[in-house]
């Protein structure tokens, strides 16, 4: 028999749309994959130079449990340009990608029967590592379409349970980006009820509302010492495979993660390690500006394309890569009993009809979202929002005729 943990899991969502996308292809379609989470473009050179240097050099050896002193202390320097806030190596987790340092925080913090405050649509991987501490995910909904929460309602679902808040901005999968309003308010609600701030950045390099990223320190620098900063190299160097995310945090999770990592991964790949350490060394940060400039105007580009669709409003898109698409309109105006009663549905459609690989919202809590990533080739990407954008329209006319 399986652990019960087990059955508290389903698979990842993400993750499956991608199989169905690599799936479908197998049967020599060409597939247009607007479902995966990362961007399709070669990594900086630095980073495959120092990771060649790297395995020339015998570097095959443990490394530090939480990262090379180094590569902490370059990350360090990198977080404290970014935020303008000071920190130092001692601050710094070197992880196996973003989802250890996530782990790494549940299994630091967490309790059997703690509540964690998610704010939904979320990330499927939060409410996972939720339960696998053996504590309750609490959802607050944020509504379209601007995805932003609304901190009575994030009050409200206080209690004396309440251990910890999760925020993820700029967010997976909505686009949404936090006003520092919002981040305020959320950092005086942790203040006064005692909570850890959870917050994930990872597409803190993707904002395109014309101001740069605000982490929760940033807007709120009281809430330093319960906050949870976690962030990664996956999505900004376009090294998704590569695993290696880091996070800053008071000495206490610092200290627990010491020990946590050193019985999981012993140490993030020391080989990934070094390559960052170089990029981070060398780098004057040209790949990094091209690719946010490249992303633009995919994000431009697509969002003239949507604006084309009937009686559905064009989505946000104000930060991540992602345009998420509210279709309660759409989907209340098809025939309740016919073959199309779902976003779920509809993911299904365009695969099958249009070779397009989207992910259904009900893969992040909200059954009426459609997700649709940016991060694609351009060309791949033009050609298949255009074919969502015609799907999407023919669907009342085709279903309510037959």
């Amino acid at each position: 028999m399986l652990a019960q943990r087990i059955s508290l899991l389903s698979g990842s969502g993400t993750a499956a749309a991608r199989e169905a996308a690599k799936l479908a292809a197998t049967d020599g379609r060409r597939i247009i994959d607007l479902s995966a989470g990362e961007v399709i473009i070669h990594p900086p050179l630095s980073v495959r130079e120092g990771a060649i240097a790297a395995i020339n050099a015998g570097t095959n050896r443990y490394t530090d449990s939480i990262g090379l002193p180094p590569l902490r202390k370059a990350v360090a320097e990198k977080l404290s340009a970014e935020t303008g806030i000071d920190w130092n190596t001692d601050d710094i987790v070197i992880t196996a990608g973003a989802k250890q340092g996530l782990v790494d925080a549940a299994l630091a913090v967490l309790d059997p029967g703690d509540e964690v405050i998610i704010i939904r649509p979320c990330w499927p991987t939060f409410p996972s590592q939720v339960l696998l501490a053996g504590a309750k995910p609490v959802f607050v909904d944020a509504r379209p379409p601007a995805y932003i929460p609304d901190i009575g309602a994030i009050r409200a679902a206080v209690t004396p349970r309440t251990k910890a808040i999760i925020i993820n901005s700029p967010n997976n999968p909505t686009g949404a980006v936090y006003d520092r309003t919002t981040l305020q308010d959320i950092g005086d609600l942790a203040i006064k009820y005692q909570l850890w701030i959870v917050s994930d950045e990872c597409y803190s390099s993707f904002v395109f509302t014309g101001s740069r990223h605000e982490s929760i320190v940033m807007a709120h620098p009281g809430v330093r010492s319960r906050t949870i900063l976690v962030n990664a190299f996956s999505k900004e160097l376009a090294i998704t495979g590569w695993r290696l995310g880091y996070f800053a945090a008071p000495p206490e999770i610092i200290s627990a993660a010491k020990k946590l990592q050193s019985h999981t991964t012993s140490n993030a790949n020391v080989i990934a390690q070094y390559a960052i350490l170089h990029h981070l060394q060398v780098s004057d940060g040209s790949f990094e500006r091209e690719m946010h400039q490249r992303l633009a105007q995919a994000r431009n580009a697509g969002l003239l394309i949507l604006s084309g669709l009937h009686d559905l409003a064009t989505p946000g898109a104000k930060g991540s890569f992602f345009f998420y698409l509210d279709l309660s309109r759409l989907v209340s105006a098809l025939p309740a009993r016919g073959p199309i009663r779902s976003t779920d549905d509809i993911a299904r459609v365009l695969l099958e009809e249009t070779d397009v690989a989207s992910v259904s919202g009900s893969t992040f809590g909200d059954v009426n979202g459609l997700r649709l990533s940016f991060g694609a080739p351009p060309d791949l990407l033009e050609s298949g929002l255009r074919r969502v954008v015609d799907t999407l329209n023919s669907l009342k006319t085709k279903y309510a005729a037959a």
